[in-house]
């Protein structure tokens, strides 16, 4: 028996690894002239390249039925408990099961790691936030944690009910997050996720506003699972390529599903105007052709790492005073999450790869396309 486990092991981890190379050896967004908006990225075009923010994932790979994962989010590197960060939620459709919304909602703030997984692992995901923050010094005398988990439904391609992920699973992707360029594509959280009929999965993007407005940087990650009729920079692909919601005005649920955006920046903002920054990236999302269906639940969340609002132990115990952007300089950075947005997803879908795996409601092997490329290209040199 132990033979047998260290085997499949093994083969996980092999499969694990020629998962990661392909979608190395995918473009992203970028590769193929998609550039949204007019701003500048930063140095990875990622939500890391905010200051302080971490990214750590863990992919489950396994048989024919596992493929899955956790995709963990660190505003900062410190104690999160006891410096929280202002934070604000956005729901466009609330079909979905995110762990810790009252409390962001009522405090507006986060105080631990946000982790992403499937739609069952939520519970397990949690435990692992718990186990984590309780251990970290200086939390000995905590009683009471909110912890953060966002999730997507990926039961089309992963056995979604034999909870292969674990919190041992949900704690690695915590320790292993660092900082600089983030893994897109079948990874992670993303490894069982599928958007508008093709593979969908994890993706990133940032934006830097030009000094006179800031020099501020937004970032934002997504876990991609959702349909609609999907656009890409403006052109009508789903259509073109004969795959979308209602096609032949027949109802189904193919635009079912959810999506989380993960919006963090470095501008000094309140709880208050990151709900109002968290609002915007909606517009990015819709300009992918998303349909906000009943059954699909479509969630953004925003932090701010800025130290001026940090909520540390001494802010929160006393009145005090904090910087704060004005609402009339807000404009800038909406433009900038709405364009991060969009990219984000695009990297989503060009990074993944053609993935085969277990449906569960029926027991039945699935196999999802990732985005055909080659007919992608053609399709956008012609609209130029």
């Amino acid at each position: 028996m132990q033979n047998k486990a260290a085997l499949a092991l093994l083969v996980g981890g092999l499969l694990v690894a020629a998962q990661a190379l392909a979608d190395d050896a995918k473009p992203r967004s970028r590769d193929l002239g998609i550039a949204p908006g007019i701003l500048k990225t930063g140095q990875h075009n990622a939500i890391t390249d905010v200051q302080g923010v971490l990214v750590g994932q863990v992919t489950l790979v396994d048989g024919q039925d596992v493929r899955t994962g956790v995709t963990a989010i660190l505003p900062h590197g410190g104690n999160l408990y006891q410096d929280k960060v202002p934070a604000g939620l956005y729901v466009a459709n609330g079909y979905g099961k995110l762990t810790g919304i009252s409390q962001i909602q009522e405090l507006g703030e986060i105080e631990t790691p946000i982790l992403l997984t499937n739609t069952l692992s939520v519970p397990l995901a949690a435990e692992a936030i718990i186990g984590w923050t309780l251990k970290q010094p200086g939390n000995e005398q905590v009683v009471s944690v909110n912890a953060v988990v966002g999730e997507t439904n990926d039961s089309r391609l992963n056995d979604i009910r034999k909870r292969a992920l674990k919190a041992e699973h949900g704690l690695k992707a915590i320790s292993n997050a660092s900082d600089g360029p983030v893994a897109e594509g079948a990874v992670g959280a993303g490894t069982g996720t599928v958007a508008f009929g093709w593979k969908g999965g994890i993706g990133t993007s940032s934006r830097v506003l030009p000094a006179k407005l800031g020099g501020y940087t937004v970032g934002v990650l997504v876990q991609s699972n959702y349909g609609g009729v999907l656009q890409i920079a403006g052109q009508p692909v789903g259509e073109a390529l004969g795959q979308y919601y209602l096609k032949d005005a027949l109802d189904s649920e193919v635009a079912d599903g959810s999506i989380m955006l993960i919006v963090a920046t470095d501008a000094p903002l309140s709880d208050r105007n990151l709900t109002r920054l968290a609002k915007r990236a909606v517009a990015g999302l819709a300009r992918t052709g998303a349909s906000f269906t009943n059954g699909s639940g479509d969630y953004v969340l925003s932090f701010s790492t800025a130290a001026s609002v940090r909520r540390t132990a001494e802010r929160r115990g006393e009145v005090s005073s904090t910087e704060s952007v004005p609402n009339g300089s807000m404009s800038p950075l909406f433009q900038a999450v709405i364009e991060a947005s969009e990219e984000a997803i695009y990297n989503s879908m060009l990074k993944a790869t053609d993935t085969c795996g277990t449906r569960s409601d029926t027991g039945k092997a699935n196999c999802v396309k990732a985005l055909p490329l080659e007919q992608l290209k053609a399709l956008l040199t012609t609209s130029n």
